[in-house]
């Protein structure tokens, strides 16, 4: 019981496994004083799409829609896809998101507060990167 079942150079951390042709889009660490305004945005989209106009529908869930997960458990679902989606293509962490173009140009997100299960809705086109404005 003294010896770590995941061994000493993992420090705590399990790793994720991923399914055949699956890919990580995102990683985000929320500190416990910020979870109660946190957030988690999704956009969807097609890989057929040709590249800047792959995104198609977004949405910004509170991030207490998520259960919390122990180590070496699975996923949650966190977007719903619709007719022509067959993939996320970008996900975000974090209080008070923006959305930009691939040129920097603003672009809208939808208002937060979509179930955590639910699809997105129309995004503008051109959604390349999201973050959140330092202060």
């Amino acid at each position: 019981s003294a010896v770590r079942a995941q061994g000493r150079a993992a420090g705590g951390m399990a790793g994720i496994r991923l399914g055949p042709g699956a890919a990580v889009i995102g990683f985000a660490v929320i500190p416990a004083m910020e979870a109660a305004e946190a957030v988690v945005v999704t956009a969807a989209g097609s890989a057929g799409a040709l590249a800047g106009a792959d995104v198609s529908s977004g949405k910004v869930s509170p991030l207490s829609e998520f259960p919390p997960k122990g180590r070496a458990t699975g996923g949650v679902r966190a977007h719903r896809l619709l007719k022509g989606e067959d993939r996320l293509v970008l996900a975000w962490a974090g209080s008070d998101p923006r959305a930009v173009a691939q040129d920097g140009a603003a672009r809208t997100l939808p208002p937060a507060g979509a179930k955590r299960d639910a699809s997105g809705v129309s995004l503008e086109a051109g959604v390349a990167a999201i973050g959140t404005v330092v202060r």
